[in-house]
């Protein structure tokens, strides 16, 4: 599979309700370097764990809107922007960020990523 096809499989797989996202997609050996609104995270492979278990606490959906997924060997470059719907309105899907992440594959797993984010506001536009 290539690094591309991983990727996308991750990002189109149901992230807010499956159990076994990170052993899924993760190398055991992982870090997600991760700038945010809110500061720098570095994310190992439990850390991911506990991430993904907090969002299947908060969020019944989410789903990733790609403009650009590009390959380059072992690395795949993803702008995208997350809609959410949350536990307390499970009706109403909202735009809660929008993401850079390039990643590396390795052992056909999720290795590395250097991810930026910025949230979303009233005023964002789709685009």
């Amino acid at each position: 599979m290539s690094a591309k096809t991983l990727v996308e499989q991750f990002y189109s797989s149901d992230v807010a309700n499956n159990e076994t996202i990170v052993p899924d997609f993760f190398h055991k050996d992982c870090e997600l370097h991760w700038n945010s609104s809110s500061g720098f995270a570095l994310l190992r492979y439990d850390d991911i764990v506990s991430f993904f278990e907090g969002v299947r606490v908060s969020y019944n959906t989410m789903r990733f809107v790609h403009t650009h997924l590009l390959e380059n060997g072992e690395n795949v470059t993803s702008r995208h922007h997350l809609y959410a719907q949350t536990i307390e309105q499970p009706n109403e899907e909202v735009l809660l960020a929008h993401f850079i992440a390039i990643w590396e594959v390795k052992d056909g797993k999720l290795y590395r990523c250097y991810e930026l984010s910025q949230l979303a506001d009233e005023k964002t536009i789709n685009s």
